[in-house]
């Protein structure tokens, strides 16, 4: 009841942010009534809408808990209060949303088991003991199993799962953590799990989790399916086992994910800083780059010639009760042959990983778009996603202003589409490698599922400029809706631009492998004047012929000849180098042929394919198993301290070139006197660090401009990002560089989606 004597004042307050489906209207009805107030909150379009009626220090003491307190999954974007006239409220309740009030609501990604459910899963009097799907509206699946909006169980995997009695008592009580968690279920009414052979026959005798663990510890190879996909499962300390699944998997040295059951079994085999424990530990639960402990503790094939492993811990209720068996870490990769997309539904993981999998762990909820693992990296005090996917998407990337709803339809490599609404752009989950057919599918369907689920209709479309990406057929095909192609290098700086939230010209310095320019060369080590409208091209790498053209890209040696033919020409044959005598005579010849006539040999500027060059022509290595083998390994081998540089040279044209042959000749000089690779290695980075600086203070000393922002894959080498920002910040400049989407091909779309929103806005302008 209300007191009469107490003033009373009401308050609304429009709430924006992911605030829909993550427990926030019980939390804000617990939370009014142990105030005392009395009220409303609903559901809207922009998010939540409270109305509070009570004395004003309880209103002011709601208000200021209400950000503090709110439930571990809500994002509070913005908040407006506005004083109101008392309405005589005489309770605080949980009003019922319109459906169309929900369609534009922000979906919540799916995240970790939280405490409480965990403490549930492990407690023996526990109705949902040992229950590998407990959840509650603080945890567990939300993106994967959402077909439609607005979020609720019939639009969901749920919806084929009544509820039990109890179940359905916990989903109707504003008091309980379960109110309107969509996947709440039990043993007795929801999804369960079985263990099955390849021949997709039951192992009868044990419960399923148990079995499968057995089965690991055994050394087979076990396909679990989790919340965004299956993946492959191997005991990540037999070495024998872990080699098995690469061959199958035709993975030949990529290093390989591996979980483990806690931070203190983590600290075993890695080196977890408080930062990394942080991120570990995160209702996100990404795969963490962290550094090994030597000598290595797991099997030398999870990261053959690789000071890192990617750990994760675990994050559905499946793994908790797998990692119970008290493996040191299990290999956790993805659920597919190399380079295809995770498979997701069981009929097509028995196909598609038959002859990998010994044994499949299965359930029975539908997912209805794949997820991979998301990956991250601290570098320069910060957090560096590599590839954004499970538990942050689909959580928007907040721009400065406005701009129309673009789709963006991404690059060729490490595939992503962005959509845009208002000032929130949609980054999807990484979709792939579109080189790959199996790709082109899962691009199309995520296009769909996005734009359904966020309510979304574009009004331009937005791709790359090379026109044998998959991408940019896609969107060229496409006659319904006005196209914008963006410039590869551009589309890296805007991305970066964006998620800073910049809008003035600066210089971008794009540096990632392949990149097509509008002159017809490949770019990728570009100096850029540029803001979201347009850019110009102020500098580059010296150009080289890139001998086979894309098959250079998996033969590092190539890179080395041309670059040696470049630098030497013809009297390179005379160098008596290591690399030159590993070579076939007759093909390397070739080769050079190649490079001098033009033959199937495009002219590159790529900094990428000139840490390719630098790696075989030091006899790192010479073929690739993989995109940018090459550069992390010579990243890695680089000696931890300073040795000095090398010459280089820029033009005095207006778009200056960096001419590294000095660096070169230098760095053979170095190979026939017997210096070590790791100190050739250290000091080809450093020039790289001084040389890109010395442009930046020379075009400063042009424009004035002294903001830099980075951007491209090459910026995935922490020694290159970290070393450029201190010299650069030593100079004066402020500089920008990626923590919210991948600095490599997949944030390019969030890049293409803001340049052609702010190209269609000048257009209107200009009438």
């Amino acid at each position: 009841m209300r007191s009469q004597n107490t003033p009373v004042i009401a308050r609304q307050a429009c709430i924006g942010g992911i605030v829909q489906g993550v427990g926030f209207r019980p939390y804000v009805f617990r939370l009014a009534c142990q105030h005392g107030l009395f009220g409303q909150v609903i559901n809207t379009a922009d998010g939540v809408t409270v109305w509070v009626e009570g004395g004003a220090d309880r209103v002011n003491a709601f208000f200021h808990d209400l950000p503090r307190l709110k439930p571990p999954l809500a994002q509070i974007v913005s908040i407006q209060i506005t004083p109101q006239a008392v309405a005589g409220h005489t309770a605080f309740v949980i009003a019922h949303s319109r459906s169309a009030d929900l369609r534009s609501a922000l979906i919540a990604p799916d995240v970790a088991v939280c405490d409480d459910c965990l403490a549930e899963l492990c407690d023996p009097t526990d109705r949902r003991y040992g229950y590998p799907f407990i959840n509650c509206t603080n945890c567990g699946p939300r993106y994967t199993i959402i077909e439609d909006i607005p979020y609720d169980r019939p639009k969901t995997a749920m919806r084929a799962f009544t509820m039990c009695a109890q179940c359905q008592s916990e989903y109707d009580d504003p008091h309980d953590r379960r109110y309107h968690a969509q996947p709440n279920a039990c043993a007795a009414c929801g999804p369960r799990v079985a263990l099955l052979d390849h021949r997709r026959q039951p192992v009868l005798g044990q419960e399923p989790i148990p079995a499968a663990a057995k089965l690991i510890r055994d050394g087979q190879i076990v396909a679990v399916k989790g919340l965004g996909g299956f993946h492959l499962s191997v005991d990540a300390g037999n070495d024998e086992a872990v080699a098995r699944l690469r061959g199958r998997k035709h993975r030949e040295e990529k290093p390989l994910a591996v979980m483990a059951a806690d931070l203190n079994t983590v600290s075993s085999f890695a080196r977890v800083s408080p930062e990394d424990a942080e991120l570990l530990i995160s209702f996100q639960r990404p795969i963490v780059l962290l550094p090994k402990r030597l000598p290595e503790r797991l099997a030398f094939s999870v990261a053959p010639r690789n000071r890192y492993y990617g750990v994760m811990l675990p994050y559905t209720p499946v793994h908790h009760l797998l990692l119970r068996a008290g493996f040191k870490a299990i290999v956790m990769t993805s659920g597919n042959l190399s380079e295809e997309p995770l498979a997701i539904d069981n009929a097509d993981a028995f196909a598609r990983l038959d002859g990998i999998a010994d044994y499949f762990l299965v359930h029975d909820r539908p997912i209805y778009l794949r997820s991979d693992d998301s990956i991250v990296r601290r570098a320069g005090g910060r957090t560096r996603p590599q590839r954004r996917s499970r538990g942050f998407v689909p959580v928007p990337i907040f721009l400065k202003g406005q701009i129309p709803a673009v789709l963006a339809c991404g690059a060729e490599l490490k595939n992503t589409i962005c959509l845009t609404r208002g000032n929130q752009a949609f980054v999807s989950q990484h979709i792939g490698d579109l080189e790959n057919p199996a790709c082109e599918d899962f691009f199309r369907l995520t296009i769909d599922h996005l734009q359904r689920i966020l309510d979304i209709s574009p009004q331009v479309i937005a791709c790359d400029l090379h026109p044998d990406y998959l991408s940019t057929r896609w969107a060229t095909a496409r006659t319904d809706l006005p196209l914008i192609q963006v410039q590869h290098h551009h589309a890296h700086i805007a991305a970066c631009m964006a998620e800073n939230q910049l809008e003035n010209r600066l210089i971008g310095l794009s540096f990632d492998g392949t990149g097509l320019g509008p002159d017809g060369t490949i770019w990728g080590g570009e100096a850029l004047l540029a803001d979201l409208a347009g850019y110009e091209r102020v500098g580059h790498l010296a150009y080289v012929p890139m001998p086979g053209g894309a098959a250079a890209i998996k033969a590092p040696w190539r890179m080395g000849l041309a670059w040696l033919h470049r630098t030497f020409g013809e009297s390179l044959w005379d160098l008596k180098l290591p690399f030159l005598k590993g070579l076939p005579p007759d093909q390397a010849r070739i080769i050079v042929q190649m490079a001098v006539r033009r033959v199937n040999a495009p002219l590159t500027s790529s900094l990428g394919r000139l840490f390719d060059a630098v790696a075989a022509i030091i006899g790192l290595r010479g073929e690739a198993a993989f995109e940018g083998q090459a550069a992390m390994e010579l990243e890695t081998i680089a000696d931890t301290q300073a040795q000095g540089t090398y010459p280089f040279q820029w033009s005095a044209a207006a778009v200056r070139q960096a001419d590294v042959a000095p660096m070169l000749t230098a760095i053979v000089e170095e190979i026939r006197y017997g210096t070590p690779a790791y100190i050739i290695s250290r000091k080809f980075h450093d020039t790289l660090i001084v040389m890109w600086a010395s442009l930046c203070v020379m075009l400063r000393g042009q424009t004035g401009i002294d903001c830099v922002a980075l951007s491209g894959g090459c910026f995935q080498n922490v020694l290159l990002l970290e070393g450029l920002t201190d010299v650069l910040e030593r100079e004066g400049f402020a500089v920008y560089s990626h923590q919210k989407v991948p600095t490599n091909d997949g944030g390019l779309s969030l890049g293409q989606a803001v340049i052609a929103g702010t190209k269609m806005i000048r257009m209107k302008e200009q009438g």
